[in-house]
């Protein structure tokens, strides 16, 4: 799902920055998936996901007035939980087993068992694979090519120069190709 500037989408910014709650309620619907994904990637738990989704909003009620460009909403969100997903992991709230918690997850979502075998093996191998990049370069992927942010506004999520963000997406997209190429190839 693409995050697009919030004019483009008639998002109530200025009203929720007024302090209207019915507009908060409404960013919170358009951006609580979004977020809720690319947390995830970072933070391979569900509970820490919903709980840095959760931060991520207060933090955003409380500095609305620092936002300048209203366009700008759906990245400045993300730089908020990127900030909160860096704390997560400085606190070691970061869980290793990845593949049991998508497991669950596609079980609740699947009916045909033979279905959710090939999902869960396909799942768990791009989480492995994913799991074995550095974790900026993990993050650039998701943010590019999950959220479909711009580099620019990766640039200004991760509060990085845009030549080391192409630079980690570049090698990022290497290390991901060489290491799926691998695992075909031992087929």
């Amino acid at each position: 799902m693409p995050v697009v500037a919030a004019e483009k989408e008639n998002l109530p910014v200025s009203q929720a920055r007024a302090g209207n709650a019915q507009a908060w309620d409404a960013l919170f619907k358009r951006y609580q998936l979004p977020l809720y994904v690319y947390i995830f990637q970072m933070a391979h738990n569900q509970q820490s996901s919903l709980d840095v989704v959760q931060e991520t909003f207060i933090n955003a009620v409380r500095h609305i007035e620092s936002l300048n460009d209203d366009e700008k909403f759906g990245s400045w969100l993300f730089g908020i939980a990127h900030q909160k997903c860096i704390q997560l992991w400085r606190r070691g709230g970061r869980e290793k087993d990845a593949h049991e918690e998508l497991s669950q997850a596609a079980e609740e979502f699947e009916a045909d068992p033979a279905e959710l075998l090939i999902r869960r093996e396909e799942q768990g191998e791009f989480i492995s694979l994913l799991e074995k990049l550095p974790p900026n370069q993990r993050e650039t992927l998701a943010l590019y090519f999950i959220e479909e942010f711009s580099l620019e506004e990766i640039a200004d999520i991760t509060s990085t120069p845009i030549g080391t963000v192409k630079s980690r997406l570049h090698f990022a997209r290497r290390a991901f190709r060489e290491r799926w190429q691998r695992k075909e190839d031992n087929l």
